[in-house]
């Protein structure tokens, strides 16, 4: 199955918005690492820190199996990052993994 990349931009200030969210996102994520088709899921830190704290996340990168380039951009819509506002835009594109 082929890969894909999202990647999500957060909207100034979003931290509040994103925490909130955070457990039906997290669930998603970890219904696609159930079905193994997760390679690699994280936020940007908006600062460069591990722990940014206040100053929240820049955005997200999500990789993973989906038959389409399609059927990925209909699971990224449907981010509850994206129904809260958390994102401004995300993008969808496929993903060569090279290494490791």
């Amino acid at each position: 199955m082929p890969l894909y990349a999202i990647i999500g931009n957060d909207r100034t200030d979003s931290l509040t918005d994103r925490l909130a969210s955070r457990p039906a996102h997290l669930a998603r994520l970890e219904q696609l690492k159930a079905e193994g088709r997760l390679v690699l899921a994280g936020p940007f830190p908006a600062i460069d820190s591990v722990d940014p704290g206040s100053a929240g996340f820049s955005g997200s990168l999500i990789v993973a199996e989906f038959e389409t380039l399609a059927a990925a951009r209909t699971w990224a819509d449907a981010d509850p990052y994206r129904a809260a506002g958390v994102y401004t835009d995300v993008i969808v594109k496929p993903f060569k993994h090279v290494l490791p």
